[in-house]
């Protein structure tokens, strides 16, 4: 048998940072805008990448990061699986824009379009082709984001978005390793938030230029209820699928875009509040790198240990959730 184990982790965060007193001078024309949502979610500063920079440029550096930890050379890789919905392009697929600045020569790539929910579900389709192809050894799966580069600078919702990326090395075992995966979704969310013109239902044009539909935007808040009954829902069947008890869990690793949340739903699943690694009041919401990048960290911190089963939760717009659970091996 051919498990997927995480042999390395790695993350970056940029160097320009934006405070929440930045923002409040920013947001000027929404008076006590920022106070309500730094109480509501935690969130006091987020981290830009240089104006120059795309995307790609964020991914590369979480990969070398990466790379390095698991002992391994881009040459080394068979695979680059990448999540976010702040591509460089519409196409092509910012994973081969990575492969080449990575010299990553012998890989293939592909993106994961799911929001924040694409690196939970890199990991667990990383998981099933390690298991299954025998040519595959080497897997890198990056979450990131950039999304702040597509919002209009006074629009209410730049106070979550910060710039990062995470990424982790994937190879085969002999021993789990990868345990379970499951996932949910609602499309009749498909409209609350996102990048409604430039693609096929809308092509970008003057008018939407003008009206603002090519940058993201929020049309309806999501109900409280999405995260806090679907994450206990999806981490019950990651549990039940893996074979083991919620109980058992080391780590929970949610989503990082409002702590409150992750206090109640933890309180639901029965598990002490240390067990689910926060970073979002330091990073902000870094979307499709904030799991990846709260896993390395919590790494780092030593949370983690060998043995103990962790297992991440991605929610994103749409709306999409994944999660999937490995037992620790490094």
């Amino acid at each position: 048998m051919r498990y997927a184990q995480i042999i390395g982790t790695g993350a970056y965060l940029p160097e320009i940072e934006i405070t929440n007193d930045m923002l409040r001078e920013q947001l000027a024309h929404v008076p006590g805008y920022v106070d309500r949502m730094e109480a509501n979610t935690s969130i006091r500063k987020r981290w830009y990448a240089p104006d120059h920079w795309a995307t790609s440029d964020l991914a590369l550096k979480a990969c070398e990061k990466a790379l390095a930890d698991a002992g391994r050379k881009p040459e080394d890789v068979d695979l680059i699986i990448l999540g976010t919905d702040s591509p460089d392009y519409i196409t092509p697929a910012t994973s081969v824009v990575l492969q080449h600045k990575l010299g990553a020569k012998r890989a293939g790539s592909f993106d994961v379009g799911c929001a924040c929910a694409s690196f939970p579900a890199g990991l667990a389709i990383a998981s099933g082709l390690l298991a299954t192809n025998g040519n595959l050894r080497t897997i890198l799966v990056v979450g990131v984001y950039m999304m702040h580069k597509l919002a209009d600078p006074k629009d209410p919702t730049v106070f979550f978005y910060g710039d990062g990326a995470g990424a982790a090395v994937l190879e085969p075992s002999d021993k789990p390793g990868f345990l379970s995966c499951a996932f949910l979704a609602d499309g009749s969310y498909a409209k609350h938030w996102g990048v409604f013109a430039g693609g096929t239902a809308e092509p970008a044009n003057e008018e939407a230029l003008a009206a603002g539909r090519t940058k993201v935007k929020m049309m309806e808040r999501y109900p409280p209820e999405v995260n806090e009954e679907g994450w206990p829902k999806l981490v019950r069947e990651v549990a039940a699928a893996g074979g083991f008890k919620v109980s058992e869990i080391g780590q929970v690793i949610f989503t990082q875009v409002r702590k409150q949340t992750i206090d109640k739903v933890m309180a639901a699943l029965g598990l002490d509040r240390e067990r689910s690694h926060c970073i979002m009041e330091e990073q902000g919401y870094t979307g499709s790198a904030c799991v990846a990048m709260a896993l390395n960290d919590a790494r780092r911190l030593g949370k983690i240990e060998p043995g103990s089963i962790v297992m991440l939760v991605g929610s994103g717009v749409g709306y999409n959730q994944a999660g999937v659970a490995f037992r620790w091996q490094s």
